[in-house]
């Protein structure tokens, strides 16, 4: 079983966070933030991951914290859930569309963090949930999941509509990385190793 467990404490968020890569899509999530749980329960459904998400964080003062930790917590349960990571396919991609958007994400999880992100606007807010928080929960992935990660908008005038694209294709990009492939033999890269 490839399951990732994290516990994580700050004066600012609690959070506890079970991710198994090999699922079937269920989720459990409940972060205060109504938009960040139906991405994480969409997250879950498209890469077929089984996931629980506990955090009660300082949404007295904005979601930002909440939203952050909830990104490092899920990059440390990816990488916990790879372990050595012997096997993976390492690379993932997907062009997905939700009605008018178009998202493009390439990931590859070979440990060295990296985030590009091309949006047509980070202005506004999905039912309180800033925009701009997209960025910085991708980048706390991948500081953690020691992941390198692409998302572009090539199209798209719904602000929800463009975000759960991302996250779709994220999640479809995700579960093809970390997909077992038998002909891989050891850890995919010339070097021996990830991360360098």
């Amino acid at each position: 079983m490839r399951k990732g467990e994290v516990v994580r404490e700050t004066s600012e968020t609690r959070i506890s966070m079970s991710l198994e890569l090999d699922g079937q899509g269920t989720s459990n999530v409940s972060t205060g933030v109504g938009f960040l749980d139906h991405m994480l329960d969409l997250f879950a459904r498209h890469g077929l991951f089984d996931l629980e998400v506990l955090c009660k964080g300082d949404l007295d003062v904005d979601a930002h914290h909440t939203v952050e930790d909830v990104g490092i917590c899920l990059g440390l349960t990816v990488k916990e859930a790879l372990g050595s990571a012997k096997g993976i396919r390492r690379y993932g991609w997907v062009v997905l569309p939700m009605d008018e958007a178009l998202a493009t994400v390439a990931l590859d999880l070979g440990g060295r963090p990296y985030l590009a992100v091309s949006l047509p606007t980070l202005d506004g807010d999905i039912g309180g949930f800033a925009m701009e928080l997209l960025p910085e929960f991708f980048q706390a992935f991948c500081n953690n999941a020691g992941a390198n990660l692409h998302i572009r908008v090539d199209s798209g005038r719904n602000r929800h509509h463009m975000a759960e694209a991302i996250f779709k294709a994220f999640s479809k990009a995700l579960d093809q990385a970390v997909t077992i492939d038998p002909r891989v033999q050891g850890v995919p890269s010339t070097k021996g190793r990830l991360g360098e």
